[in-house]
């Protein structure tokens, strides 16, 4: 039976650093939720590269900016920038 769920990323299950980014995480509905809070001159190629070990990021994002912005260029070539307000989606490189 389906139920209805309320948790909190100000309390979240999961917390880990990575290079200059924290990330909060919550479960629900058997979905991972996150908070990624970068700080000031973040890059996935200097913070999440060498920890990956890819070239690209190889996982589908649903975001929302809640403040910045955040600026994506895919592994052809396209590129974007989200502000805060935006919402997006990322597919898989």
């Amino acid at each position: 039976m389906a139920t209805i769920e309320k948790k909190s990323l100000n309390q979240p299950e999961q917390t880990k650093q990575i290079g200059r980014m924290k990330v909060e995480v919550i479960k629900m509905g058997g979905l991972n939720l996150e908070r990624h809070t970068a700080e000031p001159g973040w890059r996935w190629s200097v913070d999440v590269k060498p920890v990956v070990k890819t070239e690209s990021c190889q996982v589908k994002h649903l975001l929302y900016v809640i403040s910045g912005k955040l600026h994506v260029k895919m592994s052809d070539g396209k590129e974007m920038e989200f502000n805060s307000g935006d919402m997006g989606l990322i597919p898989r490189t």
